[in-house]
């Protein structure tokens, strides 16, 4: 994959807009079935196949255990919260990742999910460090937010897909114009097998869509773009798991040495190589 590819940013708004006319019509009518009515599906999900998703995911991030639901990983400035690993950065704390817990709660009201008050009050984590985090792991509130995100798997899983769904526009509007098409079969060729879908869902979820301007090192980012960039011709499962491993290796090799991301490079390439076709229901 050449390095002239990802512009940093320099996606208009109309151009973001005209291609998400003509995309997001088309875009994900299978996924889109869990967070509404939804016309004909370009892949029918059933809710056994939605659960399937679910589960996996939060398998992936932590085990599937309520501990889990409540993580702060070490080295990292943020906790990571949900089935997703959702990120919440404290007050006056920002990294280079996309914050998306706060995006979560937010989805979850507007479908009516009541969430606990002082929740929804906060403006940013309220545990200002990992230490400050691990010394209230079992308070009330630390047990409280637990419980309501055991509760909301189903929701939480419908908010993964919907940030799905909104990605393919953002992607082509930031992809080279001679890319775009290649892009999109790769991305339709996944998301029409319940193990591609998934792999679609966990990816996005772990590293992002691959239009945040901050989510690279080196100008090289390890979103789902650069992923679907870097996917060859073949049947669609195994090359994007080959492409995800030559992304998240180049990501190791151009991160900060400080950061020490090497340690964390065998799980990664452990879970893209869980992306199989399964039993979905």
């Amino acid at each position: 994959m050449g390095r002239s590819g990802l512009r940093r940013h320099r996606c208009s708004r109309t151009g973001r807009a005209r291609l998400a006319l003509g995309a997001a019509r088309r875009l994900l009518a299978g996924l889109l079935l869990l967070a509404g009515p939804a016309a004909a599906p370009a892949f029918p999900l059933s809710p056994a196949q939605a659960e399937w998703i679910g589960r996996r995911l939060w398998q992936n991030e932590s085990g599937g255990t309520l501990s889990g639901l409540t993580a702060w990983n070490p080295g990292e400035n943020f906790a990571s919260l949900g089935i997703g690993h959702f990120i919440w950065y404290p007050a006056g704390v920002r990294g280079p990742f996309e914050e998306s817990f706060p995006q979560l709660l937010r989805f979850l009201e507007s479908r009516g999910v009541s969430v606990p008050g002082w929740l929804r009050e906060a403006r940013f984590c309220p545990w200002p460090d990992r230490r400050a985090f691990f010394v209230e792991f079992e308070s009330g509130r630390m047990r409280e937010l637990r419980s309501f995100l055991a509760d909301t798997v189903a929701e939480q899983t419908r908010f993964a897909i919907h940030r799905l769904s909104g990605s393919l526009p953002k992607m082509l509007a930031c992809a080279p114009e001679g890319e775009r098409q290649r892009i999109e079969t790769n991305f339709r060729a996944l998301e029409a097998t319940p193990g591609g879908l998934f792999a679609l869902v966990d990816y996005v979820n772990f590293k992002g869509d691959g239009t945040f301007p901050t989510e690279r090192y080196q100008n090289a980012g390890w979103g789902l773009l650069d992923v679907l960039r870097a996917m060859e011709p073949g049947p669609a499962l195994p090359s994007f798991r080959r492409a995800a491993r030559l992304v998240l290796e180049r990501r190791v090799r151009n991160a900060p040495s400080a950061r020490h991301e090497e340690r964390w490079l065998r799980g990664w390439l452990n879970r893209v190589d869980g992306y199989r076709e399964g039993s979905a229901g």
